[in-house]
């Protein structure tokens, strides 16, 4: 399967936090068969690994979390309205007007409800309401609504993909199944014996609402050698700073901070200059914001670079991204997985 319709098949799943089993069945025919094993723990975190073939061999992890933002029924209204409560950092000013699928007994298309300016009260103004006080209007009564709804009834953004110019494409849940489908690719393009360990896939959950959530769990089960933590990153655009944001266009990003390990960044820096994969370089002084924090702190401690792939529109349904980064990302994984001595300090 080609990168771009691995990227929108696995963001078109339904993996609100809390919610990321939904797709289980669609996720293994999806990609299961590249690895040799797949399993999912307590915390939700699901787990495909593709073994080397050697006794003794080190146990690379590559993370992505699964989930991704959206909202949870907390109420149902008369007329067919629904009030709903945020699950992750959602953007109010992309909601209002939205469209949106409600995973009941069977999918339900709503719109999020917009009061016309023409009734607003002066006191109002522009300002945004709070997510908690918005409708979403899905036209069906109250009575047939409560038969296919219920209160904790997860609902996420319309799975809408798009081309844009060159190579951008638009959509939702890129944030981080984009990455996911990267690291699928790059593990998938290394031979079983070219593999410098047992790859484990990590497709984490809970990442959206806490950096803690289903990374630390799963890594110290694990307990690899090494890892890495793969997610999008804030991609400039006019109205950003540079310091803040990484080019789209730009290639992977690999982040330098107290949280990454430094022999692993340059030896990757140095290797993806001589194999010709674009990368990009940025800094952090503390957290990436990132699994990476959860997994370098695992257990007695794991060795891990942070790599980041370009996004801008992040927490949108409009996320947008290049096709050219995505596979520099999958390039950089499977020089990763194929990389013996990463880990090994030389003069």
């Amino acid at each position: 399967m080609e990168l771009e319709k691995l990227i929108n098949s696995l963001s078109a799943l339904m993996s609100v936090t809390g919610h990321e089993g939904n797709g289980k069945a669609e996720l293994e025919s999806l990609i299961g068969a590249g690895f040799d094993e797949s399993f999912t723990d307590a915390v939700g975190n699901r787990f495909f690994v593709k073994r080397c073939g050697r006794e003794g061999a080190p146990k690379i992890l590559i993370d992505a979390h699964m989930d991704e933002i959206g909202l949870i029924v907390s109420d149902i209204k008369d007329d067919g309205f629904l009030t709903v409560a945020p699950i992750g950092g959602v953007d109010l000013r992309t909601l209002q007007a939205g469209d949106v699928v409600i995973y009941g007994k069977e999918k339900i298309f709503g719109v999020v409800g917009s009061t016309p300016p023409h009734l607003r009260r002066p006191d109002e103004g522009n300002s945004l309401k709070e997510a908690t006080e918005l409708l979403i209007d899905t036209g069906y009564s109250k009575e047939k609504l409560s038969e296919l709804v219920r209160i904790g009834t997860p609902v996420g953004f319309k799975p809408v993909y798009r081309h844009l110019f060159g190579s951008r494409i638009a959509g939702k849940g890129f944030d981080d199944k984009s990455c996911a489908a990267c690291a699928v690719m790059g593990i998938s393009r290394v031979a079983r014996e070219e593999l410098a360990g047992d790859v484990y896939l990590m497709l984490s959950s809970r990442e959206e609402t806490g950096m803690f959530g289903g990374a630390a769990p799963g890594a110290y089960s694990i307990a690899p050698d090494y890892a890495m933590v793969i997610d999008v990153n804030l991609g400039k655009t006019p109205d950003t700073s540079k310091s803040e944001t990484v080019a789209v266009g730009g290639g992977a990003s690999l982040t330098l901070c107290p949280v990454t390990d430094r022999t692993m960044n340059k030896k990757l820096i140095a290797l993806a200059k001589e194999k010709e994969i674009k990368t990009q370089v940025c800094v952090t002084g503390g957290s990436t914001g990132t699994n990476a924090s959860a997994v370098n702190l695992a257990g007695a401690g794991i060795p891990c670079v942070d790599v980041g792939l370009p996004l801008k529109g992040m927490h949108t349904a409009t996320e947008v991204l290049d096709l050219e980064d995505a596979e520099s990302v999958a390039a950089l994984v499977a020089l990763f997985v194929s990389t013996k001595d990463l880990t090994e300090v030389t003069a």
